[in-house]
């Protein structure tokens, strides 16, 4: 080997070891960057893909960061997220409730639409009088002048008439006396009475019929008709017919009396379509409930308010009624008065 060509040959050596050390000095400082990148999160993908040992440090802080990226998004996505739609649906259930209570003026209008289908009109009314001065004939609703001739109903007589007519939908109070009483002044008195108080006391029925009173349908359980729908209103009344043709053996003659005086123009056609006419009345008391000074109440009440074609209504679950009704017998017919059965008054037109 010339000089020339060792000399070449010993620079190409020291090339290659050059070259060689200083991919050595790469390799370590390229070590370095990952480290420097757990901070840098531009520069950890980098890391990964130099070096596995430290992709599993750079993954460590990533799922610490994670929860709290979460937690703080999460919490608030509850808490706002729930807030508006409890807010939003108690709104509609407000105003629904108000429209599906029955009692308040919503009901009314709410069950007027139900009776439009030209079957007449469902606003609900309470029979009452207007008293005038003893002797003189009261003043009625203002719905009386829109009865139709279809809308069989009485509440007042002409002439010195006098219709004694006893409720019995509730306790059935001195039966004995108040039979006595009747009998005493040979008066037949027209009972109404609903047919649960029957059931539970036939023989009541049977003597009120053997001694010539009349008798009337007063609805099987006494419910408030307003409250009932066409369906159970006809079985009331269809009920009760059956029921007294079982015991006594006849057909129940055609007079009606709505439980607690209440009803309504629709009503009031559906009874009279059935045959019936309803019976108001033109005098009654507070006799549901006690009096305060004993027989003396019913007495002034009745005699207080006496005149032509009176229809008085008189409740037999009042104790002072019954001690009283012998007295007001008598009183009635020393005014000149005689006693009367409803079936022989005329429907108003």
């Amino acid at each position: 080997m010339t000089p020339f060509a060792k000399k070449a040959a010993l620079t190409a050596l020291f090339v290659v070891l050059s070259g060689s050390l200083l991919g050595c000095t790469d390799i370590k400082f390229s070590a370095i960057p990952p480290e420097q990148g757990l901070s840098a999160p531009a520069e950890t993908a980098s890391a990964n893909t130099n070096s596995s040992p430290h992709t599993g440090v750079a993954a460590t802080p990533k799922p610490a960061a994670t929860p709290a990226t979460h937690a703080s998004t999460a919490t608030p996505a509850p808490s706002v997220s729930p807030t508006p739609p409890p807010q939003e649906k108690p709104d509609p259930k407000a105003t629904a409730t108000p429209a599906g209570t029955p009692k308040p003026a919503a009901s009314a209008s709410a069950s007027k639409p139900a009776a439009t289908p030209a079957t007449g009109d469902r606003t609900p009314f309470s029979w009452y009088y207007m008293k005038k001065k003893t002797g003189q004939v009261p003043d009625f609703p203002k719905e009386t002048k829109s009865f139709t001739a279809d809308q069989k109903a009485v509440w007042v007589g002409t002439g010195k008439k006098v219709y004694l007519t006893i409720d019995a939908g509730g306790p059935l109070i001195e039966v004995d006396l108040m039979l006595k009483s009747l009998k005493d002044n040979g008066v037949k008195a027209n009972f109404f009475i609903s047919g649960n108080n029957i059931l539970k006391n036939p023989d009541y029925l049977k003597r009120l019929v053997a001694d010539g009173h009349f008798i009337a349908n007063h609805t099987m359980t006494h419910k408030d008709f307003n409250t009932l729908s066409d369906e159970q209103i006809k079985k009331e009344i269809t009920d009760f017919e059956a029921m007294y043709k079982k015991i006594t053996g006849k057909e129940v003659e055609k007079y009606f009396r709505f439980p607690y005086g209440s009803y309504n123009m629709h009503n009031l056609s559906l009874v009279s379509e059935m045959g019936y006419t309803s019976v108001f009345w033109s005098t009654a008391m507070r006799d549901w409930e006690p009096r305060k000074n004993g027989a003396e109440d019913p007495y002034n009440d009745i005699m207080n308010n006496l005149h032509d074609g009176n229809i008085i209504l008189m409740h037999q679950g009042s104790k002072e009624n019954m001690e009283a009704l012998d007295r007001i017998c008598k009183e009635i017919k020393k005014k000149g008065y005689e006693f009367a059965l409803v079936n022989e008054l005329q429907p108003h037109k």
